[in-house]
């Protein structure tokens, strides 16, 4: 029997119940595949049948807004560039990559990539900081920068796309791989899904915020007087968009993983394989629309609020209480009625040592017509592996709980 707790959030829910999975992992719940929109629904959602593979995700929830083939691979062409910049922003971070440090661009990689495709145009010999190789990446899709600075960066373009898939395993980009820095084709052996794309968007603009706003989302590009003009169907058109990278090839189609955030609102979304620039930025503006003015937000946890509490086992309390790391909302499609069911969910008991602040558990949301909200909960505390007598004190009180 799932066991009740104080449910403690701004509205009253059908049922708060309390459960420990143990046959799944905590990744794969949080990501797990839902149903998406009711019917009424779907039949406001503008035509989206030119975009063989769609995905609309809110972030604040996790909740998947619109849902078509999010796991199936799929060719990114140059939206593989977003995995580059995700890595240099990680090694900004660390310090090993400085956005002030100049790099010479050589004779190689001038004669291989000059004017090849979306190109800055580097000639041998130019001298380029990595801040505007970054911004020619992001902006102009430059596929000579992306080699400069892959090769800079890491010695060879092989070692950089090692670590581009070293980082992706990391971030949890369970179905994709990586190798070439910018998408050109390769026979296939860069691909990803839209909900590896999601989590990346999300790694990118959660954990280098400062960074997203410096590089993602310009409207052009200027380099030795040639200008490229951002290709994003969204920036400039669409209220809140700011990025994030467009993608094309013959064996590719036009591809797009964008963002746009209203007030505390972000939504993220994936097109990939439409026919031609016109399908998918139609499919672009009208999901991202959609996504915005067909649902009913609601507020249900202020950030770092009290959630509920999960079993500790070996440790020296028996219990820890969780907390969110963010204002937790749901979406609720428009002209639906119904009460909200919310359930905390840990791969348990769970076990010591456990540092204040560290994902332990899910709180999922159901909500009326659309898929669950899945949203981390933390530690609110650390907790210390126990000593012999306090495990055995906690055993025998385990046989009287």
């Amino acid at each position: 029997m799932p066991r009740r707790f104080a449910y403690e959030g701004p509205m009253k829910p059908t049922v708060l119940r309390f459960f420990v999975r143990g046959d799944a992992a905590l990744a794969a719940a949080i990501l797990a595949a839902a149903p998406v929109a009711t019917a009424a629904q779907t039949a406001r959602l503008p035509t989206v049948e030119q975009a063989p593979v769609a995905l609309l995700v809110d972030l604040s929830s996790d909740q998947v807004l619109f849902a078509r083939n999010p796991d199936r691979r799929f060719v990114p062409a140059s939206i593989t560039k977003v995995m580059t910049l995700m890595l240099a922003f990680e090694m900004m971070s660390e310090g090993s990559l400085s956005p002030q440090r100049s790099i010479t661009v050589s004779d190689e990689i001038a004669a291989e990539w000059s004017g090849v495709g979306s190109s800055m145009r580097l000639e041998a010999g130019d001298v380029v900081s990595v801040h505007d190789l970054l911004i020619a990446i992001a902006t102009g899709s430059a596929n000579d920068a992306s080699i400069v600075l892959a090769q800079a960066s890491a010695g060879t373009v092989e070692q950089w796309t090692t670590r581009m898939r070293a980082k992706a395993r990391e971030i949890g980009l369970v179905q994709s791989h990586f190798a070439t820095p910018n998408g050109w084709p390769d026979e296939g052996a860069t691909f990803v899904t839209a909900r590896d794309l999601v989590t990346l968007a999300r790694t990118m603009i959660t954990k280098h915020p400062e960074k997203y706003a410096t590089y993602i989302g310009r409207k052009q590009v200027s380099h030795n007087g040639f200008t490229r003009v951002n290709r994003d169907p969204l920036i400039g058109r669409f209220e809140g968009a700011d990025g994030i990278k467009t993608g094309f090839t013959n064996e590719a189609g036009y591809g797009f993983l964008g963002s746009a955030k209203r007030a505390d609102q972000r939504l993220v979304m994936v097109i990939a394989g439409s026919y031609s620039a016109g399908e998918r930025n139609q499919a672009a503006r009208g999901l991202m629309a959609w996504g915005f003015t067909n649902f009913e937000r609601r507020s249900v946890f202020a950030k770092s609020a009290r959630v509920g509490s999960a079993r500790v086992q070996d440790a020296s309390q028996a219990s820890i209480d969780l907390v969110t790391d963010r204002a937790v909302f749901v979406n609720i499609p428009r002209d639906t009625s119904g009460e909200l069911e919310l359930s905390v969910q840990y791969d348990g008991p769970l076990r010591a040592p456990i540092s204040r602040g560290e994902a332990v558990a899910v709180l999922e949301i159901k909500a009326p017509g659309i898929a669950s909200a899945r949203v981390p909960l933390l530690a609110a505390e650390n907790v210390e592996k126990a000593g012999i007598f306090q495990r055995i004190a906690n055993g025998i009180m385990g046989w009287f709980s």
